[in-house]
């Protein structure tokens, strides 16, 4: 397996990155990353969505008339240009992974935040 994929948010709560106390530490940072790359995301591919299906029902209403079937065939087009970019720096930030990073052979992850221990 290549990469792990988060179904939701991950919680702070019982994480390791919280003190004994229950206070943040800066290794949270990794856990809010993930979050906001997930929501990023999510958020993105929704409004790709709505394009393609606002981009097809003006392109299926345009009627022929010239100007509404090139309003349509632009939102269209640019909808798939965001897919593909989208996509692209999916495979791109994996590619980086696998490559630098060791992929599934190592424990390094190119969103993993850690601190090395100083050792005097």
């Amino acid at each position: 397996m290549i990469g792990s994929v988060y179904a939701q948010i991950e919680p702070l709560a019982g994480n390791s990155c919280l003190s004994p106390e229950g206070v943040a530490t800066i290794k949270c940072m990794e856990v809010i990353a993930r979050n906001l790359l997930f929501i990023a995301s999510t958020f993105v591919l929704l409004i790709l969505f709505v394009m393609l299906v606002v981009g097809a029902i003006k392109y299926i209403t345009s009627g022929g008339e010239p100007e509404k079937l090139q309003g349509a065939q632009n939102t269209l087009k640019f909808a798939i240009i965001g897919t593909a970019l989208f996509i692209g720096s999916f495979l791109i930030l994996n590619t980086i992974q696998v490559l630098f990073l060791g992929g599934a052979k190592g424990d390094t992850s190119l969103f993993k935040f850690t601190i090395p221990e100083y050792k005097p």
